[in-house]
């Protein structure tokens, strides 16, 4: 992310730099590339005001200026060190990067459990990822570590598989080092054994030959199936029915599917009004496939340019087809593949668009690859696109019913420990009609209001607060939804 440099081409720090290159920017920061190589970041003094009294820094560190009415504090950093948003995805080059990386996660949650890691600035030098508090939500912990190590790949870390199998060129042993390194365990299944003073090279074992010799032989197209068990979306009866028929089971049972002649699962398309479960239900599917994910969205491939949003769609083709078998979200499809006809007055660049997908989507499909376009708008997609061939299953997404909302807070009450009696009634009149995210909120800030209070257990008054917390909606009746395929 870049804007509008604060500072002219060459303006002279008062150490006698001068500024080169701005690197990025946020709303209160920019850093900039040096004359020496080196970099710096530079920061208005309100936002360094709560880096400090977090403790995330100490006041030393920092130097100080004014230019123009403001006054600025700033943190230089060596040429070989890394000084970057988080969410430039940066991607480690060593393990040494990649654990740098990791132990600085870990050290800055130390300092404040609940800061947003997703929009922060990484600070190799100092060790620390410093939050710029300017988005409210966004992903879990273990999902940023995933994107920074993959390169970008939507993977938290707790996929240790998949993240092994993306990160090919590093041994599963020193995978787990990266992810114990931040804080996380590593499953148990992963098949890691600890051994003082093994030798680097026996413990630098590929994800591949792991596989191998824990797998029976098979060919590469049935290497896609996984071990019997059932997919089960909480709160989503009708959606969970059509993933296990109409995905699962084709993938589990690959080889009976291809004696018909169906090789791989169709594309698909939910759709429905805003905080449906769209994003939750393909949440929980990416979960059990444990599958490299790929998402097209307006920051993933959005331009101004001509032709570059095309490009930047066949990229993130190309990129799932590589690690095949794995999986394309598009999320809000309509603003990418809306009708053809609608567009005829502003140029030839939307068509390109449409027609990017039209080739990509059929030729992802033959490559293991399974697409899923999700929409509030299914009336202003493209005909051409939601015709059989490409995206074969239409699915409508409904608001959740009283009964779903029950089983999902019954599904995440039983994850943790709770108060013999607890009556959940009132919480699922008052969830009844929202978004699922919305139910899955009220449980977390619950139990973290409990755990915050001293208390071993989550009770009713922990729950009755955490609803307390939710903004007041409408709440409209809507019909579950129905599966057309």
């Amino acid at each position: 992310m870049t804007g509008e440099r604060w500072f002219p081409a060459k303006h002279q720090l008062p150490d006698g730099s001068t500024l080169g290159q701005m690197l990025s920017s946020g709303v209160d920061w920019q850093i900039y590339l040096m004359d020496s190589n080196n970099s710096i970041l530079i920061a208005r003094q309100s936002l360094v005001d709560r880096w400090v009294e977090s403790k995330f820094v100490p006041d030393s560190v920092l130097d100080s200026f004014t230019f123009g009415k403001y006054e600025y504090r700033a943190i230089s950093s060596g040429s070989d060190q890394r000084l970057e948003p988080v969410a430039d995805n940066g991607s480690p080059n060593t393990k040494a990067d990649g654990l740098a990386f990791a132990r600085s996660m870990r050290e800055t949650r130390k300092l404040d459990a609940e800061a947003p890691f997703h929009d922060a600035i990484y600070v190799e030098r100092y060790s620390r990822l410093l939050p710029t508090w300017t988005v409210s939500e966004g992903n879990s912990d273990e999902e940023i570590l995933g994107r920074w190590l993959t390169g970008g790949v939507a993977i938290p870390v707790t996929s240790f598989r998949r993240l092994s199998n993306l990160l090919g060129w590093l041994g599963s042993q020193d995978v787990a080092d990266l992810v114990e390194a931040a804080g996380f365990s590593v499953p148990r299944d992963a098949g890691i054994t600890r051994t003082r003073g093994k030798p680097e090279e026996q413990r630098s074992t590929s994800v591949r030959s792991e596989l191998e010799t824990s797998q029976p032989d098979q060919d590469k197209e049935s290497s896609v199936a996984m071990p019997h068990r059932r997919f089960h979306l909480s709160g989503r009866p009708a959606l969970e029915t059509f993933f296990n028929e109409h995905v699962i089971d084709i993938i589990e049972n690959a080889d009976r599917y291809k004696a018909f002649g169906i090789d791989f699962p169709a594309a698909i398309v939910l759709h429905g009004p805003p905080g449906c479960g769209k994003t939750f239900a393909v949440e929980r599917l990416v979960e059990y496939l444990d599958w490299p994910i790929f998402h097209i969205d307006s920051n993933s491939v959005g331009s101004s340019y001509i032709h570059e949003t095309s490009k930047k769609v066949g990229e993130i083709f190309d990129k799932a087809m590589n690690v095949a078998p794995s999986m394309i979200v598009i999320d809000e499809m309509e603003s990418y593949l809306s009708d053809r006809q609608i567009h005829e007055s502003s140029g030839l660049h939307h068509v390109e668009e449409v027609a990017e997908f039209l080739r990509r989507i059929p030729e992802a499909n033959k490559r293991h690859v399974l697409v899923i376009g999700m929409t509030n708008r299914l009336e202003m997609i493209d005909s051409a696109i939601v015709r059989r061939g490409r995206f074969d299953h239409i699915v409508e997404v409904g608001m959740p019913s009283a009964a779903e909302v029950s089983e999902l807070v019954d599904s995440l009450l039983a994850k943790v420990p709770i108060e013999g009696g607890i009556d959940s009634e009132e919480v699922v009149k008052s969830l009844t009609g929202r978004a699922l995210s919305d139910t899955t909120f009220v449980i977390r800030e619950a139990a973290r209001l409990a755990a915050r209070a001293g208390k071993s257990e989550l009770d009713g008054e922990s729950l009755h607060r955490a609803l307390g917390n939710l903004p007041s909606i409408d709440q409209k009746k809507r019909s579950i939804g129905f599966v057309q395929d």
